[in-house]
């Protein structure tokens, strides 16, 4: 009954701030009778929900694969690369400002390119994905692993322990909350890397999610859908979100300060 308790009082506050919010935008949209061409009232985003759900479901699994895809796989190459980052001084000096140009790369720009290379479909949208979320991952697994205690650092070296050992014992657990720090950024960043790439392919006209959907949707000037196609869209960025909370918080929660609430 405690544990019920405690999880109403996490939920109910966003979700009463949700419920205010589109009510208040309910009452404006109505009230300045703002055209339906600029703005659709959350009655309207609703419906259409309802209505173009077997649509709008369709499109949410297929962004739901691709986001999922270039997490995955961000998640993968960010930690492999951060520890061979965090291996050498001279390692890092060569090799780190490379790892910067995948965070400064205009993306819109270089989507047409992916779609060039690995056609309009699922494997470039997921590239692109991977673009963007990739490097919050280097950066935090990386600062995780030059953080290690100092004194933790001496006792395995007072122990004569080998690199490897080192590695899994000492600086990837106590890298452990920066880790997830950098995947909870990623996460976000995945699902917003996919409906970028997803707006490339929708506007020649082929493809499927819930970018296609919104330029779909814009082309017809049904804001109500596509307002829709957003809402989802934000919808998967907080579960994937949340998938990493979770994760994190079942690894962390015997030891970790942060995750003992």
């Amino acid at each position: 009954m405690a544990r019920r308790s405690g999880a109403l009082s996490r939920i109910w506050p966003p979700v009463a701030v949700f419920v205010l919010t589109a009510v208040a935008l309910e009452i404006y949209v109505r009230a300045a009778h703002v055209p339906k061409f600029l703005l659709a009232p959350p009655s309207a985003v609703g419906r259409a929900l309802l209505d173009d759900r077997a649509e709008l479901a369709a499109s949410t699994l297929t962004t739901a694969e691709a986001a999922c895809i270039g997490f995955a796989a961000s998640t993968v190459v960010g930690l492999v690369a951060a520890v061979a980052l965090g291996s050498s001084r001279l390692v890092r000096r060569a090799f780190y400002p490379y790892t910067l140009f995948f965070q400064t790369i205009p993306i819109v720009a270089i989507a047409p390119m992916l779609v060039i290379w690995f056609d309009a479909g699922l494997a470039s949208v997921a590239i692109t994905a991977f673009i963007v979320s990739v490097f919050p991952v280097i950066a935090a697994t990386l600062a995780g692993l030059l953080g290690t205690d100092p004194a933790l650092s001496d006792l395995f070296t007072l122990y004569r322990a080998g690199y490897w050992s080192r590695l899994w014992k000492l600086k990837l657990p106590s890298a452990l909350p920066d880790i997830l720090t950098g995947l909870r950024v990623a996460a976000g960043l995945a699902v917003i890397g996919t409906v970028v790439g997803e707006f490339l392919v929708g506007l020649l006209g082929s493809g499927a999610g819930l970018g296609v959907k919104i330029v779909s949707a814009k082309k017809y000037g049904r804001i109500d859908e596509m307002l829709a196609a957003v809402l989802l869209a934000s919808l998967l960025g907080l579960a994937l979100f949340g998938a990493v909370n979770l994760a994190g918080h079942l690894m962390l929660r015997r030891w970790h300060a942060s995750e003992r609430e």
